[in-house]
């Protein structure tokens, strides 16, 4: 399919990032009443290695020349699947960057993901009409503070190492991540080196905040923190908790998240907050909303197998 006449897209490139925040912040205010992704956010995720936005990215303009529309396709898990994050206010443009992103689902029964905010009809109803049907739906937590937060006790039996700064506790933090994520195929972090360079690309994100918890010397669990919310919402953000299935049940979840509460108070922030996929086979929404957690926002995901052959 072709852009309607007058409308015209290039490749995207990472000083793309401030407009299509200041894009993405007035269409989400609209639909939710605050931004959902911070400037930072979106210049980390252009920046990322694995996103390559010259070749993955398109930015569309409209017959006056501004802003009508942009995506980014980006391959994951070996390419079994493509997750595509999408922003235009015009159904048409929305279904051209769609047919444009999932040319990128080249190998076969590649599965394309698409984010789409619950109150986000339009997206919804282009996502339907082309096929794509909800698999799943990831809610943001969130936990607000009303002063001080105390520091968790360690379980008993458990070793807490703060930060990654050396290639061992990195290389034992990645580890536990993929024992952990190897029953979410979707979601299974990214080969050793690739994991590290995507962190250290990123602007709000230090290996400091990492945390890591043994049992005789070996790390069964782990959080991976960053400052993704600092400057939109003054909080403190969870990208990943991660417990071994052998040392499930025994708190660890319960204390890295009050450990990420208590570091987060302590810089004066004033809430914590994380994403959760409801199709986790742990009892992870449950867990958020025992120790005070509350969903703020829902996406659902929208998933498609195209045929590009």
């Amino acid at each position: 399919m072709n852009l309607p006449p007058g409308y015209t897209w290039r490749p995207m490139c990472v000083d793309d990032a401030a407009l299509i925040a200041e894009r993405s912040a007035e269409y989400t205010t609209a639909l939710l009443g605050f931004v959902k992704h911070s400037p930072e956010d979106v210049a980390n995720y252009l920046r990322d290695p694995g996103t390559n936005p010259a070749t993955n990215g398109w930015l569309v303009s409209g017959p006056d020349g501004s802003f009508a529309g942009s995506a980014t396709a980006v391959p994951i898990t070996n390419g079994t699947h493509v997750v595509v994050d999408i922003l235009s206010t015009n159904p048409t443009i929305l279904t051209w960057l769609l047919a444009q992103a999932e040319h990128r689902a080249t190998t076969p029964g590649c599965v394309v993901r698409v984010g789409a905010i619950r109150q986000d009809e339009r997206l919804a109803g282009v996502l339907a009409e082309r096929g794509y049907v909800v698999d799943t739906s990831v809610q943001r937590m969130r936990i607000a503070f009303d002063g001080v937060v105390e520091a968790p006790a360690v379980p008993e039996g458990f070793v807490v190492r703060r930060g990654a700064l050396d290639e061992a506790r990195r290389r034992a933090a990645h580890a536990v991540l993929m024992e952990a994520f190897a029953e979410q195929p979707g979601t299974l972090p990214r080969a050793y080196d690739e994991w590290v360079a995507s962190r250290e690309s990123r602007s709000t994100f230090d290996w400091s905040q990492v945390t890591i918890v043994e049992r005789a010397g070996q790390a069964v669990a782990m959080t991976e923190c960053n400052d993704n919310f600092v400057s939109t919402e003054t909080c403190g953000y969870v990208g990943r908790l991660a417990v071994v299935s052998s040392a499930r049940g025994r708190g660890l979840a319960k204390y890295l998240l009050r450990n990420a509460f208590a570091v987060d108070a302590a810089a004066g922030r004033t809430g914590t907050i994380l994403h959760v996929d409801t199709s986790n086979p742990t009892p992870a929404v449950a867990l958020y909303t025992a120790i005070g957690m509350c969903p703020d926002l829902i996406s659902d995901i929208w998933t498609r197998v195209p045929n590009n052959g």
